[in-house]
């Protein structure tokens, strides 16, 4: 896609600012959002219906940017509020890469659904803290990096398959890092890196030689031994009737994080943050229009399941403001920022916000060729939209 367009378009520059765009449908959204994407220096944060309509915009947009800007998913779960089960290690691997990536990307698209957006999460400190890299040249000291890898949720095994494994055997070191697709195989000379390489999971062989990789924590939350002390005091002051022989809580008591553990995260952490705190005070909020009546009806998904399960004594839940913003809460956060409303046809209730229509009467510009100008394609003006 080039660079230059025919149009510019209107944008919310400040914060609370909300700009409304009608008459888009289809494609269309991925085209307009990528030539704003490249006329504008800021983070454009697209929050989407549903995780599939996600994948679906990050393909469009992947085609029209050609790759020139980063765009990042933070996916879903996949999962429903107070499933006993755990996300996939893909899935996972994939969000905490997004959230150690997204503090140094300052231009581009981050493309999340509504549901996502609404869920709490760890303080920022939890993903940056405990993010490294670890390049060719660099002193590795076996003991010390097998401790802090440990500390970071990594396992040790004797052969590495799967996302947070990693293996010593001598001066080879094996590991699979959150976020990254493919293993690596790291050999040191003495206790220098002397070099890395991809590896495949199932034959072993060793690949491609590289330079350096990113090490990201092995989950979402802090799983440590003061993690688990704090885990530990704050499920006894949730659920002053629960059994000090409780399943959840003897298996976190013992280092065992069981499925669906994601919905006790709060218990975890001194404080819990959204994915709003992890975002630069200048990017560009991107909504739906039935973006409020998605948060709501999630929000109340959340308290029917509680509702549903609470009285399961061997499986407590934490209530739903503890895991979600309300979808009042999630709506006055979005106030935070400059937001721009994709709409695909023009709403009475909306008219109070500046917009434009982006059907094709009104956004082609004059293409006119006047063969008797000096300029024949003068007529070719930029327009601003």
């Amino acid at each position: 896609m080039a660079n230059s367009s025919l149009f510019t378009l209107t944008l919310p520059q400040i914060k609370n600012q909300t700009i409304l765009w009608t008459g888009l449908t289809g494609c269309t959204n991925a085209l307009a959002l990528a030539t704003a994407i490249e006329q504008e220096n800021r983070l454009f944060v697209i929050v989407t219906p549903d995780n599939h309509t996600a994948l679906q915009l990050i393909q469009e947009l992947t085609f029209f940017l050609q790759n020139k800007h980063p765009i990042l998913h933070f996916p879903d779960w996949e999962t429903l509020p107070y499933d006993v089960f755990s996300p996939l290690p893909e899935i996972t691997s994939e969000r905490i890469k997004t959230l150690a990536l997204l503090p140094a990307v300052k231009r581009g698209a981050l493309v999340v659904s509504v549901n996502t957006l609404m869920h709490k999460l760890a303080p920022r400190e939890h993903v940056l803290a405990n993010s490294f890299a670890i390049k060719v040249g660099d002193v590795f000291n076996l003991e010390l990096n097998r401790l802090k890898l440990e500390s970071v949720g990594y396992h040790c095994v004797s052969q590495v398959y799967a996302h947070a494994e990693f293996a010593i055997r001598g001066a080879i070191i094996d590991i699979f890092p959150m976020g990254s697709n493919v293993p690596f195989r790291i050999e040191l000379w003495d206790e220098e890196i002397d070099s890395i390489r991809t590896f495949d999971a199932e034959t072993q062989l060793s690949l491609e030689k590289i330079d350096q990789i990113q090490l990201f924590p092995a989950q979402e939350f802090p799983f440590t031994d003061d993690s688990i002390k704090h885990f530990r005091q704050a499920f006894r002051d949730h659920f002053p009737n629960a059994s000090a022989k409780n399943t959840l809580y003897v298996d976190v008591s013992k280092g065992i994080s069981p499925n669906g553990i994601e919905y006790y995260l709060p218990l975890f952490v001194e404080q819990t943050a959204t994915l709003f705190d992890y975002l630069p005070q200048t990017a560009v909020l991107v909504l739906s229009e039935s973006f409020a009546d998605l948060a709501h009806a999630f929000y109340a998904e959340a308290e029917e399941r509680f509702e549903q399960r609470k009285y399961d004594i061997e499986r407590p839940l934490l209530k739903p403001e503890y895991l979600f913003l309300s979808a009042n809460e999630w709506l006055q956060k979005t106030n935070d920022f400059a937001r721009l409303i994709l709409q695909s046809v023009e709403n009475e209730a909306n008219t109070a916000y500046p917009h434009y229509d982006f059907t094709p009467s009104n956004t082609l510009p004059d293409l006119t060729i006047n063969a008797k100008l000096a300029e024949p394609a003068g007529a070719r003006q930029t327009q601003k939209l």
